[in-house]
């Protein structure tokens, strides 16, 4: 299945990381960030039985939104680590469309799947908490996009919430349309 990026991430790296960043806005990402698991929470519960239903052909359902918002999640707490424990790290890019067909995320658990979220997530809130706001400033070099920060990676981050939030939605409101 593929879904389509737009815009795409490593054809258009710049258009990409803006977008993200105007999700974001002026908001604080951490706050962005906190609220998100609740976010996922209610996403599921409103989905109901409509939860796995593709609103077309490669477009994603809401549990493989939220799948892809776990694997970014998980992505995020290993590139920060990285960041913070390395210096210039190697970031490595991945193919968020093959990791969510091949993890087959919409035959996942949707409780199991919003525990690891949530879980991560509050490790990866507890990490920027901690550090030092200088460290703000370290980078690795990511494989598609160049040198980004641990501050534009967590900016990132919350912006990709937004976003995949979002599609979540759309998603939701076509699955019920398509059963209208």
């Amino acid at each position: 299945m593929s879904q389509a990026i737009n815009p795409d991430p490593v054809t258009t790296p710049d258009a990409y990381r803006a977008s993200l960043l105007s999700a974001l806005g002026d908001d604080d990402p951490a706050h962005v960030q906190a609220a998100t698991p609740a976010l996922v929470a209610t996403l599921i519960h409103d989905a109901g039985d409509l939860l796995r239903v593709r609103p077309e052909p490669g477009e994603w359902s809401v549990l493989e939104c939220l799948g892809h918002l776990t694997d970014g999640e998980l992505v995020v707490a290993a590139r920060a680590r990285w960041i913070l424990a390395e210096d210039r790290p190697a970031i490595v890019g991945y193919d968020q469309a093959l990791w969510v067909d091949r993890l087959a995320h919409n035959d996942d658990d949707p409780t199991a799947l919003m525990e690891l979220f949530g879980a991560l997530r509050r490790s990866n809130l507890d990490l920027w908490s901690r550090r030092p706001v200088a460290d703000r400033e370290r980078f690795g070099v990511h494989s598609e996009r160049g040198p980004e920060s641990y501050e534009l990676t967590f900016r990132l981050a919350a912006g990709h919430d937004r976003v995949h939030l979002a599609q979540a939605r759309a998603a939701l409101d076509a699955a019920r349309q398509v059963r209208s």
